[in-house]
């Protein structure tokens, strides 16, 4: 019978054994291999059983058990040294306390989806699995970081296969109480909370759920309280559910509700206010409307407001492609803020052009998450070098006038936070070469370029590291193929052969994200028969290991797995190839160790990092890759493959698939199978085996979340928490006018002559030529901008690349027509085709960037001709 009321009755542990539940709370155990061995040790079966989550686990302990283990002082004593360690780590200080520069009090992190855990299943793919490594990370460095998100009552869908191989979703609810979280309470007891205004006087209110991630605050805000309507009670319901009201609700309440959770927990618990506020992907953009709102109720103007909130904002775009961008229809969001719904006292107007695209081809009538939130931030960031290019791209519009190379998006590229990523066996063979302490250093905090140390690990032991890890994969694959085909309807009986699938000595490619259409899970099947002969192959054989999930929504990419599924259905290479649904963090953190090489193949440049790749490298896995993401930038033919893209203007979709899928099998029939089945005097594949310890010295220490951590605090946070403390009420109003007062004016400003003392169309390397043009101000003053000459190598078409930028002086004026004049020196300093031209920006010394305002003034045609800007 089905029960009509559900409690969690949670265990009383004896006192002795108290300190269980602040490890179990605190989710530090979830990467810390000491803590987890502890929980194992209290009931192995049953630490199985809850599949690793300590929270579960002390649930189902039989208090005969508890009692046994409270007089067991072997046990007590390994509790207390656990419990002393992870007082130590939250409280002692850590490489961030060390910091010169005077870095932010605090910043406050906000994301739709966070991955800390499988045992708090809060995310769908890698932008989640992003953010959890950023917390953690964070916490390892001691970064005084605020996690921001949701809570969600069913999490991301659960999948599962039909007996046709079709992906089936299933939402399992998710009880707060029986997750490691606990609810942030008032002083008097009752649940904090925040609650946001709706059109037609409706409330959706909201409670604020804590999970401790180490030294780091993860507050999550969950809808489904009784004092909201149905309605208002599933806006946490599903990550990335539903249509666009509900979406635009989730976003209003990540965004608006969680600086006003901030504010709460801030004022709760003591913890310092954020200085910096860094929105990951656009999803949380309305935090930058939140706080206008803020500053306008304590007197500044919208203006004002603006200036000083874009001082303190980094906004992380992870978009290499439009499509990936929430946008709104423009009258849905406008419902929903005025003097009817939420911020009252803000013009609806002022809101809506913060999210409008303003630019070629942009459509007026939506409201574009990822544009509000680069005009709500001084600061802002790609995940990859190539995705930082890309994104300058995609996003010129709104800088026009400048070349893509000068929008102002800078990139952090993406890293991976290796204690959790790391197969303990992995951690265990460098920690016997320097030691654990070091070992845990070199993943955490980083800092070093190469990790020399694995060069003295004996080539027997990586060799037996590795098949041990591909063995581990092995078993797990055929533990999860059974579950699976039991889950599609297939008896006992049917199911002998997968006690055959996989081999532990057969070269292992993993591949495994999620299943949009550039993600490409099923070019590996162009050419079905030449794979069924890699597959199958004598001599070398390769085995593939695939999982994924497509969007709900996404019956394209149903049909992607659907098709991989039926291809590995086939009774011919069944045991050569596998499915396993459901991926997941606990299924990947036994694939990564397990694989030998890596594979991704999207259609370059749409992955804008693949993180994945990196977490497979730290356990000596070959990354065989498109260049494309984090590939592209890192890549060296030491440590892995490149699949050549066919992407010429001319190529369509389908023949690039083809040639690309052909160069692929060429790369695993001509370079890969051969290196890992060739032996040398030593029997062991030495060449196979240098690729491996190459891999973790020279890749490891770039891949690691300690070290974007630490980039984001160097180049992002520390900037933006000075810009706050600079823009102070006077000074953020004096900078909203003086923006104001440049864009009056800008239309006058000009490049009126330009000549330097060049004589001839030749010049020698090193000399020095004398630059002097004559600009027209429009009635601002030298101190509001900077006239700049730009220089360097030029293509066929006169355009500069890498241009050198050095700015010229007044030499004298205003004249009388109100003209000024600049000269500078123009260095010579590389030899053929070279050019210059000049350019006047606005200055100011509250500005992040020359680009900041989108103005720009360069020489016109007739001025360029009659000084011959280009030398020759």
């Amino acid at each position: 019978m089905k029960a009509i009321r559900r409690f969690t009755v949670r265990p009383v542990l004896p006192e002795p054994l108290r300190p269980l539940s602040d490890l179990a709370r605190n989710l530090r155990w979830s990467w810390h291999a000491e803590t987890r061995e502890l929980f194992q040790a209290v009931d192995p079966e049953g630490w199985a059983a809850s599949e690793h989550d300590p929270i579960r686990l002390l649930g189902s302990v039989p208090p005969a058990r508890l009692a046994e283990l409270a007089q067991d002082r072997r046990f007590l004593r390994r509790l207390r040294a656990a419990a002393d360690d992870l007082h130590d780590y939250v409280t002692g200080a850590r490489w961030y306390q060390a910091q010169p520069g005077n870095p932010p009090a605090a910043i406050a992190y906000f994301s739709p989806e966070f991955g800390v855990t499988a045992a708090l299943p809060q995310y769908s793919g890698g932008l989640g699995i992003l953010a959890g490594d950023h917390l953690k990370a964070a916490s390892d460095l001691g970064v005084p970081l605020i996690g921001v998100g949701l809570l969600y009552r069913h999490g991301y869908f659960r999948q599962s296969l039909s007996r046709e191989g079709w992906q089936q979703e299933h939402y399992p609810v998710l009880d707060p109480n029986e997750l490691p979280v606990t609810l942030l309470e008032e002083a008097d007891g009752t649940p904090a909370g925040v609650d946001l205004a709706l059109p037609g006087g409706r409330r959706l209110r909201a409670r604020i759920w804590l999970a401790q991630v180490g030294r780091v605050p993860l507050l999550m805000l969950d809808s489904d309280v009784e004092d909201n309507d149905l309605g208002e009670r599933g806006v946490t319901d599903r990550l990335y559910g539903g249509g666009s009201d509900h979406r635009l609700l989730q976003e209003m309440l990540l965004g608006i509700g969680g600086v006003r959770a901030v504010r709460t927990y801030c004022r709760l618990t003591g913890h310092p206010e954020p200085e910096v506020f860094h929105t990951n992907e656009g999803h949380a953009g309305f935090l930058g409307v939140e706080r206008i709102a803020e500053l306008c109720e304590r007197g500044l103007d919208f203006d004002a407001a603006l200036e000083a909130v874009r001082g303190g904002t980094v906004f992380t775009t992870h978009t290499p492609v439009p499509a990936g961008i929430d946008r709104f229809d423009r009258d849905l969001v406008a419902r929903h803020f005025g003097p009817d719904a939420e911020l009252p006292h803000i013009d609806v107007e002022r809101v809506l052009r913060l999210g409008r695209e303003s630019y070629p081809d942009g459509r007026p009538d939506l409201f574009n998450m990822a544009v509000m939130g680069l005009r709500l931030a001084q600061r802002a960031n790609g995940v990859s070098v190539l995705h930082g290019r890309v994104s300058r791209g995609m996003f010129s519009g709104l800088w026009p006038g400048f070349d893509a190379d000068d929008v102002p998006i800078t990139s952090v590229t993406n890293g991976v936070h290796a204690p959790t990523w790391v197969a303990p066996e992995v951690f265990r063979l460098g920690a016997r070469q320097i030691g654990a302490q070091r070992a845990e250093d070199a993943l955490t905090v980083g800092g070093s370029d190469r990790w020399d140390s694995v060069a003295d690990i004996p080539d027997q032991d990586v060799w037996q590291l590795r098949r041990d890890l591909r063995e581990q994969l092995v078993t797990e694959v055929r533990r999860r193929l059974r579950a699976s085909w039991r889950q599609r309807g297939a008896g006992a009986a049917e199911l002998g052969w997968i006690d055959d699938v996989l081999d532990p000595d057969v070269l292992t490619i993993g591949f495994a994200r999620r299943v949009p259409s550039y993600k490409r899970l099923t070019l590996m099947l162009r050419d079905r028969d030449r794979l069924t002969e890699l597959l199958l192959h004598p001599e070398r054989p390769i085995q593939i290991v695939v999982a994924g999930k497509a969007h709900p929504a996404d019956d394209g990419g149903k049909r992607l797995v659907q098709e991989l599924v039926r291809f590995a259905d086939d009774p011919r290479v069944r045991h050569r190839i596998v499915f396993l649904p459901d991926y997941g963090m606990a299924m990947a953190r036994k694939l990564y160790p397990g694989c030998d090489v890596w594979l991704n193949n999207p259609l370059r440049p749409l992955e804008a990092c693949g993180t994945s790749g990196m977490k497979a490298a730290l356990n000596g896995c070959l990354n065989l890759s498109v260049l494309d993401g984090w590939w592209d930038e890192w890549f060296q033919p030491d440590f892995g493959w490149a699949v050549p893209t066919a992407d010429g203007e001319h190529t369509t979709p389908d023949r690039r698939d083809d040639l690309e899928a052909a160069a692929l099998y060429d790369l695993l029939e001509q370079r890969v199978t051969p290196r890992f089945y060739e032996r040398g005097r030593s029997g062991l594949p030495e060449r196979w085996i240098e690729m491996v310890r190459r891999t973790i010295t020279q890749l490891g220490p770039k891949v690691l979340a300690g070290r974007m951590v630490r980039e984001y605090v160097d180049r992002l946070y520390t900037p933006a928490a000075h810009a706050h403390r600079e823009l102070t009420p006077d000074a953020a109003r004096s900078l909203a006018a003086w923006k104001a007062q440049v864009g009056a004016a800008w239309r006058e400003v000009a490049v009126d002559h330009v000549e330097t003392s060049a004589t001839a169309a030749t010049a020698e390397l090193g000399s020095t030529l004398t630059l002097r043009v004559r600009v027209n101000l429009g009635g601002l003053a030298p101190r509001d901008v900077e006239v700049q000459a730009l220089s360097g190598r030029v293509d066929a078409e006169d355009r500069i690349a890498d241009a050198a930028t050095a700015p010229l002086k007044p030499v004298g004026g205003p004249d009388e027509e109100g003209r000024w004049i600049y000269e500078g020196p123009l260095a010579l300093d590389r030899t053929g085709p070279y050019g210059y031209t000049v350019r006047i920006l606005p200055d100011h010394r509250l500005l992040a960037s020359g680009a900041e305002l989108g103005l720009v003034a360069v020489p016109s045609e007739d001025v360029v001709d009659g000084a011959g800007v280009l030398l020759r």
